[in-house]
């Protein structure tokens, strides 16, 4: 469970900010005092060596007076009552300073204990969510946490349907505690404690984490657009964020070509319009449908239909409302045919406005098309808690009577909705990226990807990504430290195509093709039945090499040793690395394991010897086209330079041929 409040929603020499970023936060009200519209809180970090510019509210054509420490700066409220004034850029200090708004009559509005130093934030899904008390020694992380000079903001889980939505409630930074890290991401904190120690100066650390989330709905809806086949669902998100109503039934409208294509229906012979179609079987009980003990959904996930009736003994005087309790994870929900709701969540309650337009007299049809990914899925329940309330009337219990349909194991091709906190498009941007306006930071920390694995164009995403968040944060050099997929699953037993493998070497290539970005790889500190390993303390010592490196100007060594060139020589193949500390060796064995030699059509594994930072691979044949190493979900590797760091996984093609 997240903590915190409930809504967190380009040059060098660019103004450096502190601000909300958006006037839709600005209240248009004659305002008592100056108030700073600033997404930060007392005991924040500010970024060293950048100017800062401040927002806020204030009386039309108010003059407003800003200091932080001994700089000031003026500003005058336009004619909505909105002011800025930037600050010139500040060494970093550990003396704590206080921002002041002073406007007429000496009223004013601060912030109090700010401190000067580097802001890093980190992103992600669960390992970046993961907290330091489950950390490996989170025990004793969390007892020796006490440290003023580091300030922690955790960004509570918001979904946003555009970037200009305002913040609800001020984040709120803490100095870090025993009581602040226990739960906060344990990758984030044990970096920037390092890098305090490294650089002796203040740091904070912003975590922007939610577990299980693709890396679309952290791309800003505008680049999101620009990606292979995604412009429509940004228009589809566009409309449902001006209009819930149209955005819905555009939605159902996508459901129904789903569904007559799927099924070579017509239209009307849908779902939610001809139930009766369907084979239907009663619910035996709220719950996961995988504890049923129907053989067919003891492992399933797929799609499963459930339905429902009530009836309404007058004509609707209004809008009504559904409660469906707790749901796992994907629903649609129909009623009469018209679609009231599509959310994501795993056992989130769910309650939906039902139009007034959709219901009738007498009897009322309810079919929810739920859908699973992974793990338990159903209605939970409790069956108590489930009911229509029509306008101005009781409740209607509907916790029994229900029934399922189940359409086909493992398929998974069904409409999402592109506004849904996991796989959505820009929400997780707009809800908990955007509202931190161009603040300064040091750097981006991103640790994603399991949960795209096997999907298509995340390059191109991981770039879209990279692009948009350096144009908010005002910065084309921000640096980002991008965190490989470590090792999970079965142990290779013979060569197989790796979904695993695939992304890590899209991550590598991202990286390449980005001059201020750099890998930490984790190949060999996961943990193979354990998708959230719990050594972050090694990865944080990666992630503060590979920062190092790329601030010395030193790109090539911040990844550690990657592949440069594959070449034919003769009868061998031979490999070329860069970013090797001192030389290359095998631990544990006379040389290196994990290569394997490929022709067009499949791959083997090759002896390696190693000299140096070079490879050389024996017995390649005419055919051989391509060189891989470590490929394999969890592939067991032994192959290090003298730092020591792990040698990259890569895929590379052999030239010469």
């Amino acid at each position: 469970m997240r903590k915190g409040q409930s809504r967190s929603g380009a040059g060098r020499g660019a103004v450096w900010a502190l601000l909300l970023g958006t006037a839709a936060a600005w209240p248009a009200m004659a305002e008592a005092r100056p108030r700073i519209l600033t997404p930060m809180s007392a005991h924040a970090v500010l970024q060293r060596d950048r100017p800062i510019a401040v927002e806020g509210a204030a009386d039309a054509g108010e003059s407003v007076t800003v200091t932080l420490g001994g700089t000031s700066a003026t500003a005058t409220a336009d004619a909505k009552g909105h002011w800025r004034a930037t600050l010139p850029a500040m060494a970093a200090t550990a003396t704590p300073l206080t921002l002041t708004a002073t406007g007429k009559d000496g009223a004013a509005d601060t912030m109090d204990d700010l401190l000067v130093g580097d802001v890093w934030l980190c992103s992600g899904q669960s390992n970046m969510e993961y907290p330091t008390k489950q950390a490996l020694n989170g025990e004793g992380l969390v007892k020796g946490a006490a440290n003023n000079r580091i300030r922690l903001l955790d960004m509570a889980h918001h979904v946003g349907l555009s970037a200009d939505e305002p913040l609800e409630k001020r984040p709120v930074w803490a100095a870090a505690s025993p009581a602040s890290v226990a739960d906060f991401s344990a990758a984030c904190y044990l970096m920037v404690k390092d890098l305090a120690a490294k650089a002796n100066v203040p740091m904070g650390a912003i975590d922007s984490s939610w577990g299980g989330t693709k890396i679309l709905p952290w791309i800003d809806a505008t680049d999101a657009r620009k990606l292979p086949g995604l412009s429509a669902d940004a228009d589809l998100l566009a409309l449902y964020a001006r209009d819930h109503a149209a955005g819905l039934r555009a939605f159902g409208d996508r459901w129904g070509d789903w569904w007559r294509k799927a099924s070579g229906t017509k239209r009307g012979q849908e779902p939610w319009n001809a139930p009766d179609r369907l084979n239907w079987t009663p619910v035996p009980k709220f719950g996961p449908w995988e504890e049923w003990g129907v053989p067919e959904l003891a492992d399933y996930n797929g799609l499963v239909w459930f339905r429902q009736g009530f009836d309404l003994p007058t004509a609707p005087s209004g809008d009504g409302v559904i409660e469906l309790a707790g749901i796992d994870e994907l629903d649609t929900v129909w009623v009469n045919g018209v679609v009231v709701g599509a959310t994501f969540g795993w056992g989130d309650w769910r309650r939906y406005t039902v139009p007034r337009s959709a219901l009738k007299k007498g009897r009322n049809e309810i079919v929810v098309g739920l859908g699973d990914t992974y793990g338990p899925g159903g209605m939970f329940g409790p069956g108590d808690k489930i009911q229509f309330t029509p306008a101005g009337g009781q409740p209607i219990p509907l916790g029994t009577g229900w029934r399922y349909s189940v359409y086909k194991a493992n398929d998974q091709s069904y409409p999402r909705s592109p506004w849904e906190s996991h796989a959505g498009l820009g929400t997780l941007y707009s809800g908990m990226i955007a509202p931190l306006g161009p603040i300064g930071l040091k750097g981006v920390a991103w640790y994603q990807g399991e949960s795209d694995v096997g999907l298509a164009n995340y390059g191109d995403r991981l770039a879209a990504l990279m692009t948009g968040w350096r144009r908010q944060f005002q910065n084309p050099e921000l640096p980002f430290l991008i965190v490989q997929l470590a090792n999970f699953g079965a142990p290779p037993v013979k060569i197989e195509n790796s979904g695993w493998a695939a992304l890590r070497e899209t991550q590598r290539l991202a990286v390449l093709r980005d001059a201020h970005a750099a890998l930490a790889t984790t190949i060999d500190i996961g943990v193979r039945n354990d998708i959230h390993p719990a050594d972050k303390n090694e990865l944080a010592k990666r992630l503060v090499f590979a920062q190092g490196r790329l601030e010395a100007g030193d790109r090539a060594d911040a990844s550690g040793p990657m592949i440069a060139s594959a070449t034919r020589a003769g009868g061998e193949v031979v490999l070329r690395f860069d970013g090797v500390r001192g030389a290359l060796h095998a631990w544990s064995a006379a040389a290196p394991i994990g290569f394997e030699l490929c022709d067009a059509s499949a791959c083997r594994y090759a002896n390696a010897s190693v000299n140096g930072a070079e490879v050389r691979l024996a017995d390649a044949q005419p055919g051989d086209v391509r060189v891989r190493y470590a490929w394999a979900d969890a592939p067991v590797v032994n192959f290090y330079d003298e730092a020591p760091r792990p040698v990259v996984p890569f895929e590379a093609v052999i030239t010469g041929n």
